[in-house]
């Protein structure tokens, strides 16, 4: 099985093929397509490429499933004996992504 390891908003991903994974808010509207290019890994089950630190020319082709919301994350801050207690929480925007295929320039994987 192929997969392949990407970097964005700040966080890395391994993903594969047919995947559906929740990232960081894209500004892409639901059904388009987004696409990835920094791929820091790739491995096909025999072979293992990486880069340094990119892959140059590969890139990764997603659909934009949806735009949603994490579940709430809620901070409490607590002093004892001294009457002090703040909540805080606030929720992620994340887009939802199908992965359609992984692309490393010359040569393809697709779906």
């Amino acid at each position: 099985m192929a997969y392949a390891i990407i970097n964005t908003g700040g966080r890395q991903y391994r993903i594969a093929e047919g995947d559906t994974i929740d990232v960081d808010l894209l500004d892409v509207d639901p059904g388009k397509t987004a696409t990835f290019g920094e791929v820091l890994m790739f491995a096909d089950g025999k072979n293992v490429m990486h880069g340094n630190p990119l892959i140059s020319g590969a890139k990764v082709t997603a659909e934009v499933v949806e735009q949603r919301k994490d579940k709430k994350v809620i901070a409490f801050k607590y002093k004892r004996r001294k009457g002090y207690h703040r909540t805080v929480g606030h929720r992620r925007k994340l887009t939802r992504v199908k992965i359609k295929s992984i692309s490393l320039g010359t040569k393809s994987k697709t779906a």
